[in-house]
């Protein structure tokens, strides 16, 4: 159970990663649970355990693991661990363990623990059946499918939208200029950063390239510099606004985070409708999103209701009340649009409580099934927004909205992300064939630095507000805040374009085929790849070259809107069998 700990904590935590190192897409990978199980048996077999024998043993132990000198023991041990191991600074792994240990030993006992799923791994199905994260499948209307209906180019001269796209803001409210850009800490840059040695300098003004977030007076400028970018008709905010300082984290933080934040979004934003999600980030521990049956202190609920009350100007009733239930909500912005945010937390490889039960937690896929058959049949188009993107997410949870989405293309005009912090896509194909582009998500750069990029945000243009819109995206700018200029003596911040998608790549729109014919474009043609990769950084791109597996991996990633199907890659490699393409998988990396 102490190892178990120290090892969700490495998960949980960035840890150890180089100031110049930059994230990748996370991708598909195995489960730790699917490779121990055999393992597993094979060390149990000699003990001639029986079924009822190891049923009393595993009551035994749960009981005991929930008394509250036992949560303090696994949690020394596991501090012991994560010192030993080198998971951590020693004064992280200490903080790590106490705000993660509570409800880690919950759903410990409640999930792997359980007499039913412990003697189900160990003896097999015949003494219980071992589940955690098995497949599973939403059920979708008997409706026939209509036909797929591309959407059609709109008028010369018809409205176009403007949305203001925000994801990862990662304030830091201990942010200190001068301190050390480089500390031993998961996040730097902090008052408890120290001064880094006379031969570096320390943290900019404005933000620094390293693993750091970022000061609220950049968020500041990065709101009150927007008109260039304007107006908009509205803002998709897709969560994430506390620091990476994940090992210590309290409620009050959280809280505090979300309502500055929220109280800056609405000074400079005015009468703009803003719409949010949920980030993995909002929640202490990190990714601790219990289902909607955890009850009492340990469940949700304190962060929905602050949630609910922060927004309660920009969200109808309806919208709150799901919110206040699970995270995630509809509404209708406009007539023809109905607009659904996701809580992606409820899909994450790491969200620890889904070890209890990982099927379609809180019925949220369930219930955006019945969102999607209603605006068909109503006409209406849908836009969806969260944080984590579906090719992240766990495998059955994943391929269910991948087949959502297969379903209701028609209805579908958009898709938009973030989590990852650089600048992405994933294409989505037909089921029976995996070759016709029908979707796509788009994955917007972040607002803070974390790890050594500049800081940016997103603007979408959108076949506007009017009868027959099809709402799909026309094209995307992105903005950044140049942090070597911004951060000499003298300067003020300036916000610039960095680039408009469609000038940039070349595309013909921005429908799906255009973004799948990019990827093979990039695939052979080094310039226009190493132009992508200058842009997936906002910028500023790591000193290392990006070669060939590099380069296939990242072109990858574009095309697996769906998890663990590597599949999805086969023609990046044609002469490649299955797993040499699931080789080219990056690992993840914990945003």
């Amino acid at each position: 159970m102490s190892l178990a700990m120290a090892l969700a904590l490495s998960d949980s935590l960035v840890l150890w990663v180089p100031a110049g190192a930059h994230p990748l897409p996370a991708k598909g990978y195995p489960t730790k649970s699917s490779r121990i199980a055999p393992q597993l048996r094979e060390a149990f077999g000699w003990w001639n355990l029986t079924c009822p024998a190891c049923k009393a043993l595993f009551t035994a132990i749960d009981f005991g693991l929930r008394k509250e000198p036992s949560v303090a023991w696994v949690g020394s041990v596991a501090i012991k661990l994560c010192k030993l191991l080198k998971i951590a600074p020693p004064a992280v792994c200490q903080s790590a363990v106490q705000l993660f240990e509570d409800d880690m030993v919950e759903v410990w006992t409640r999930s792997v623990l359980s007499p039913s799923e412990a003697c189900g791994l160990l003896l097999g199905s015949s003494c219980g059946h071992w589940d955690i994260f098995s497949s599973w499948n939403i059920s979708l209307p008997t409706v026939p499918k209509p036909f797929p209906q591309p959407p059609k180019p709109p008028a010369p001269g018809a409205p176009v939208s403007r949305v203001l796209f925000l994801t990862d803001l990662h304030w830091d409210h201990d942010y200190l200029e001068g301190t050390d850009p480089d500390c031993e800490n998961p996040l730097c840059c902090r008052r408890d950063s120290g001064l880094p040695p006379a031969s570096r300098p320390g943290a900019g003004y404005w933000g620094e390239y390293s693993k750091c977030d970022l000061p609220l007076r950049t968020l500041e400028s990065l709101l009150s510099g927007l008109g260039p970018a304007g107006p908009f008709d509205m803002v998709y905010w897709t969560g994430d606004i506390p620091a990476h300082n994940v090992w210590h984290q309290s409620r009050q933080d959280q809280l505090r985070a979300l309502t500055t934040v929220t109280a800056l979004v609405k000074k400079f934003l005015g009468p703009v409708p803003v719409y949010p999600a949920v980030g993995n980030h909002e929640s202490t521990p990190v990714n601790g999103f219990p289902p909607p049956f955890i009850e009492g202190n340990q469940s949700s609920r304190w962060l929905y209701e602050a949630m609910a009350k922060a927004w309660e100007p920009w969200l109808p009733a309806e919208a709150l009340h799901t919110l206040r239930i699970g995270g995630f909500y509809a509404l209708s912005p406009r007539p023809g649009l109905r607009l659904i945010s996701l809580n992606m937390n409820f899909c994450s490889r790491e969200n620890f409580w889904l070890l209890i039960n990982s099927t379609d937690p809180a019925g949220q896929l369930q219930w955006l099934v019945g969102e999607l058959q209603a605006a068909e049949d109503r006409g209406d188009k849908v836009h969806i927004i969260g944080h984590i993107p579906p090719g992240h997410c766990l495998k059955s949870w994943s391929w269910n909205y991948y087949r959502i989405v297969n379903r209701y293309e028609n209805t579908l005009a958009g898709q938009f992300f973030g989590h990852t912090h650089v600048d992405e896509f994933e294409v989505f194909y037909d089921e029976e064939t995996l070759s016709r582009p029908l979707s796509v998500a788009f994955l917007a750069p972040s607002a803070t630095t974390y790890i050594s990029l500049n800081p940016g945000y997103r603007v979408y243009q959108i076949d506007g507000n009017y009868s027959g819109s099809s709402h799909v995206v026309l094209d995307h700018e992105t903005y950044i805040l140049n942090l070597t200029q911004a951060n000499e003596p003298g300067a003020t911040p300036h916000w610039q374009l960095l680039y408009k998608a469609r000038e940039t790549y070349g595309l013909p729109n921005a429908l799906p085929a255009a973004w799948h014919d990019l990827v093979y474009r990039m695939r052979s043609d080094m310039r226009l790849f190493q132009t992508f990769w200058f842009l997936y950084h906002k910028g500023h791109p790591p000193s290392e070259p990006c070669g060939t597996p590099c380069r296939l991996a990242t072109l990858c990633a574009q095309l697996s809107a769906r998890s663990d199907s590597p599949a999805l890659c086969r023609h990046l490699v044609p002469d490649a069998s299955a797993p040499d393409v699931q080789s080219l998988w990056p690992r993840p990396s914990f945003c």
